[in-house]
């Protein structure tokens, strides 16, 4: 399964931020859309990640307020990035490694989406399901003669 199954599935809203706009209206957006993450976009490229990880640590520098921090100062300025034909395993084990819950997908300089830890987990557990119900339904209907030649003694 590649990254483009999931964003085909996903769908292809992104919600951005620019680096020098103030925290609080990144908090905004993030609390208004209920999302976990924006992407930091500086003329058309990709300059950061934000996600509530940074803006927890902001908040915990500023003695419990965001203040007048900009996004610069929270955002992660090296973000992990895939590819739409990125393979899954390869998107789990970079996400894993990094403890990164977020990671944008790219095509070359242009932002395709961003996938979630959450939407890779809920891919793998869609996939195996389907793997399961085949499986239930290739043995549900196993041939009968098979089953009978499988339940005569042998001489």
């Amino acid at each position: 399964m590649k990254v483009s199954d999931i964003l085909r599935v996903k769908g292809n809203t992104l919600y951005t931020i620019g680096p020098d706009d103030p925290l609080s209206e990144a908090v905004d957006i993030m609390a208004d859309k209920d999302i976990g993450s924006l992407v930091v976009m500086s003329h058309g490229d990709l300059v950061g990640m934000l996600t509530f990880r940074e803006v927890i640590v902001q908040i915990q520098r500023n003695g419990g307020a965001v203040g007048e921090t900009r996004v610069r100062t929270a955002m992660d300025d090296a973000p992990l990035t895939c590819t739409n034909e990125t393979d899954l395993d390869e998107v789990r084990r970079m996400m894993l490694e990094r403890h990164a819950r977020y990671m944008p997908v790219m095509d070359k300089r242009m932002l395709m989406g961003v996938i979630s830890f959450y939407d890779v987990a809920k891919a793998v557990v869609d996939s195996q399901n389907f793997e399961n119900k085949m499986l239930k339904a290739y043995i549900r209907d196993w041939p009968a003669e098979e089953e009978n030649a499988q339940n005569q003694p042998s001489l």
